[in-house]
């Protein structure tokens, strides 16, 4: 008789236990958890655009979306896609669950157009990340040379 009891309680708790994780779930499993990091601007050739790369890593299990950048060095600042020699403009880009959004030289990247003026070697310049869940991010960009590449 007290094995039936416990025999019935444990599929009682293992039932119980399966609807806690399944309700946990149902938010699309998880919250993002990003951080931004590698972030640089290489001094641009012209005075009225630039290039931007970094990487939004999401330790989270939910997805989130890279919808705007704001800085005080440029009037705009656009996402743009590149599929082989193609490029376009793009309204967001994907931050993947547990995973990553890199924009690269030659990849995924930012354009600043309308600068306020052309940055220097060394200046620091303020972004801010908006995104379509998370709160914004702001970070402070370095400028590096035209032919700078970072070590992966």
């Amino acid at each position: 008789m007290i094995t039936r009891h416990r025999a019935a309680a444990a599929a009682a708790l293992a039932l119980g236990l399966t609807g806690t994780l399944t309700a946990c779930g149902d938010d699309g499993g998880g919250r993002p958890e990003l951080s931004v990091g590698g972030a640089y601007i290489p001094r641009p050739a012209m005075s009225d655009m630039a290039a931007g790369f970094l990487t939004v890593t999401n330790k989270g299990g939910g997805e989130d979306k890279l919808t705007s950048i704001t800085t005080p060095l440029a009037r705009d600042v656009t996402l743009h896609t590149t599929k082989g020699t193609q490029m376009r403009q793009v309204g967001s880009l994907d931050v993947p669950a547990n995973g990553e959004l890199k924009l690269t030289s030659g990849g995924d990247h930012l354009m600043l157009t309308k600068l306020v003026h052309r940055p220097k070697l060394g200046e620091k310049v303020e972004f801010t990340l908006h995104f379509a869940t998370s709160d914004p991010i702001k970070i402070k960009v370095p400028v590096e040379p035209m032919t700078y590449r970072p070590k992966d």
